[in-house]
């Protein structure tokens, strides 16, 4: 049996390439989604309202068709479903027509270049948005489930973005399509079609990667309470050390003003970090710093490890900056969830350094060591003298 995976671009007749046409000409019967088929009713072919990947799949392995052609919106390489059924239909004859997809379609209606665009995908699924707008020119959203225009906006909104221009393109290659540009803010409480898409256009996009930000931003006049905060120097030597991938989800434990979990966040866009301290000015300041430094992707916790670890999800990474005395817990529940997890231990006295050395050898694991120390200048009158910072201990590992 031939199979085309057809991608129908924006409304399946006036968006659809010569190819595809051809390809659904030559089937003797369409599947897909009832908006897919909409356009072709009046074929004359068999049509088959379906849009689950593993029933379409059953169908066709069933059927005494000769040929066939799935219709799936914009292209089969965007957020398509044809990725699921090119392995369920892995031993069938499969003919791939690509389409128009939404971001091209859309980004060529506004006069915008795509070339350099995040592409992000809300359809049904829970992903980051401030994050992706902070660090990217312009952000391609596919909207759908949970997530609405009006709630995006609301989002960037409240993380201090209320003036970045926002682009929805509602019900794109229909009749009714409509386009409308404006301010975050102009639309965060503005209905739209639940079929939208959105560019996020971020002129001041942030251009490299802050890695030494100073200690004083991560504080706040509103939390006039001391909390320790990790010194720039360190936290940079900290967060190479894990080594964070786009996609990872990260643990802070004892996240103090929140500096590293900033640092964990801001690589990985894709992920997750999960804050957590005991003190309820430190949670404070963890979460005005999130916002202030657009990390939507922090999500913070007040309450001591290891009871409220139980409920993260396994992590590929782990910064323990305070464990109140729990370490072996801590290190028992990472070792359940993810053994080959990461994990680095900062230790500013020798006891601390002493217990971590202790907990990893007692998981079977032979820890690395670095002592950093920091030397500052400062003015005095004429001269610059040398300031030297307490001696930092960097305890790393995993359990596997």
């Amino acid at each position: 049996m031939k199979i085309s995976l057809i991608g129908i671009g924006m409304d399946g007749i006036r968006t659809l390439t010569k190819e595809a046409e051809t390809a659904i000409q030559e089937s003797e019967i369409l599947i897909g989604a009832e908006r897919m088929l909409a356009p072709f009713q009046n074929s004359g072919k068999q049509l088959l309202t379906a849009y689950k990947s593993q029933e379409i799949a059953d169908f066709l392995h069933k059927s005494q068709k000769s040929s066939a052609s799935v219709l799936l919106s914009g292209d089969v390489g965007f957020y398509s479903g044809a990725e699921k059924l090119r392995t369920l239909l892995h031993e069938q004859e499969l003919h791939i027509c690509s389409g128009i997809a939404s971001p091209v379609y859309f980004a060529d209606k506004l006069g915008i270049p795509w070339e350099n665009m995040k592409f992000i995908s809300l359809h049904g699924i829970k992903n980051n948005i401030v994050i992706h707008v902070r660090q990217n020119p312009y952000c391609f959203f596919l909207l759908g489930g949970e997530m609405s225009a009006e709630k995006l906006c609301q989002k960037l909104c409240e993380y201090g973005m209320k003036q970045i221009k926002i682009h929805i393109g509602e019900r794109l290659g229909y009749p009714e399509e409509r386009i409308l540009s404006g301010t975050a803010e102009e639309f965060q409480n503005f209905s739209v079609n639940a079929l939208s898409v959105i560019i996020a256009e971020n002129p001041g996009f942030c251009r490299n990667m802050p890695f030494l930000i100073p200690e004083s931003d991560f504080y706040d006049d509103s939390v006039p309470e001391h909390v320790p905060v990790t010194k720039a120097e360190i936290r940079n030597f900290v967060i190479s050390s894990l080594e964070i991938e786009k996609n990872h989800i990260c643990w802070d434990i004892g996240s103090g003003t929140g500096s590293v979990s900033v640092g964990m966040a801001l690589h990985c866009p894709d992920g997750k970090v999960y804050a957590l301290d005991q003190d309820f000015s430190a949670y404070q300041l963890t979460n005005l710093n999130a916002h202030k430094f657009g990390c939507d992707n922090i999500e913070i916790f007040q309450g001591t490890a290891p009871e409220l670890l139980g409920d993260f999800p396994a992590p590929d990474r782990v910064f323990i900056g305070g464990s109140s005395g729990n370490l072996k817990g801590i290190f028992e529940i990472i070792r359940q969830k993810n053994p080959f997890a990461k994990i680095s231990i900062t230790a500013v006295t020798l006891e601390t350094l002493e217990n971590a050395v202790h907990v990893f050898t007692g998981f079977g694991t032979e820890p690395g060591i670095t002592q950093i120390a920091v030397t500052r200048t400062r003015k005095t009158g004429n001269y610059t003298m040398l300031n030297a910072q307490n001696p930092i201990f960097l305890i790393w590992g995993s359990l596997a």
